[in-house]
């Protein structure tokens, strides 16, 4: 942040503490930084942790937050701020879309989900103020990198059309035991969606949906072998964006081998109903242990034909560790989160741009040269 800026963050979760403590941290200019939450026991505890944990003086305030309903303090807070960044659960991102534009905020946020990012886009296409989805790991900075892919290659072999566009990001554990090979690194809320709702891909430059878990493959990133299906989200709007250039693009999710098939069992186990969803969930928060130590895979590739017609293959590949920031050691999931967040609203702050911005829409070069960017996921040349 290169002015005092006052920063809201909806919710007190680990990817909220980890936005606060980062922005506290590496900001040029510390903004002043409000913690919200419907617990504000939690809360209050999220603003203590952030700032006995900054190197630098800020200041750090809870509020409750009701992600339905303004009340007078939070009324009072929102008046104060410039900013909000959702880091609550998908389903709530519209009434805290709203709430941003009622209150000529910018606003940012982290969900996969298709259908809360659409009712979004209707209606803040008209606020005072910018307004950038879905910008976290996947979607968001996987996207973002997916397309400064698409865009070079094309540059650089002289072709308006490539054959395919690849992105995979794994979540995972530093080790996988039988029989499920996974455990939480974070939040387990809509993992159980991500593998159950549709994902929209590119099929013959089309735009389309296919089922989620429908297309399981395998591949090696740095001598580890990995499985892959599709997953509902990561996409972001890659397939509006580049429908017609792209002949197949699609979002993978990766995952230690025998997890997929360990999910596939317990489907076969479920009755297929409306509360499939919830039922998958609960066997996974029952059976998966949560675990802190992690890492963060990601892969992006190009492929496609220059214009002498050579077929030509370009690839990215990274690996996120946690890292400390201040006093205080983030995980993976943390940080490579919490940072194309952060990266997102900086610039609609430096900006001012207004109404809607998606993933291909944003300058991927200078977002993935961000400031903030950088620290976390090095240098993309």
């Amino acid at each position: 942040m290169k002015h005092p800026y006052h920063i809201i963050i909806a919710g007190a979760g680990g990817i909220a503490e980890a936005v606060g403590l980062i922005l506290a941290e590496w900001s040029a200019i510390t903004p002043t930084i409000y913690i919200g939450d419907q617990d504000l026991t939690k809360a209050q505890s999220v603003a203590d942790w952030i700032k006995n944990g900054s190197t630098k003086s800020c200041q750090v305030h809870a509020f409750f937050l009701d992600a339905k309903t303004i009340n007078n303090n939070m009324h009072s807070v929102f008046e104060k701020g410039d900013a909000l960044l959702d880091c609550l659960p998908g389903s709530l991102a519209p009434n805290m879309a709203q709430m941003a534009k009622d209150h000529q905020l910018y606003y940012a946020n982290l969900t996969e989900y298709v259908a809360e990012t659409n009712q979004i886009i209707n209606l803040a296409k008209d606020a005072q103020t910018g307004f950038v989805l879905q910008t976290g790991l996947a979607p968001g900075y996987i996207d973002v990198l997916a397309n400064y892919m698409f865009q070079n290659f094309c540059k650089q072999y002289e072709v308006e059309q490539v054959d395919t566009l690849e992105l995979k990001v794994g979540a995972l554990t530093n080790h996988a035991i039988p029989p499920h090979y996974y455990g939480f690194t974070w939040s387990p809320v809509g993992v159980a969606t991500e593998y159950l709702k549709d994902c929209i891909v590119i099929r013959d430059y089309k735009k389309t949906t296919l089922p989620a878990l429908s297309e399981r493959g395998q591949l090696i990133i740095d001598d580890i072998p990995y499985e892959e299906d599709l997953t509902s989200g990561g996409a972001a709007d890659l397939p509006d964006a580049l429908s017609g250039k792209v002949k197949r693009l699609d979002y993978k999710t990766l995952r230690h081998p025998g997890h997929y098939g360990w999910v596939e069992n317990q489907l076969k186990s479920l009755k297929q109903s409306e509360t499939l969803i919830s039922d998958l969930q609960q066997i996974m928060q029952t059976e998966i242990p949560h675990i802190q130590d992690d890492q963060i895979v990601i892969y992006a590739a190009v492929e496609g034909k220059d214009a002498s017609g050579t077929l030509r293959r370009q690839e990215i590949a990274k690996r996120i560790h946690p890292q400390q920031v201040g006093k205080h050691t983030l995980r993976a999931i943390q940080t490579s989160t919490a940072t194309p967040l952060i990266q997102a609203i900086s610039w609609l702050l430096e900006t001012k741009t207004k109404g809607i911005v998606l993933q291909s829409q944003l300058d991927a070069a200078a977002f993935l040269k961000g400031d903030f960017i950088k620290r976390v996921y090095g240098e993309v040349k």
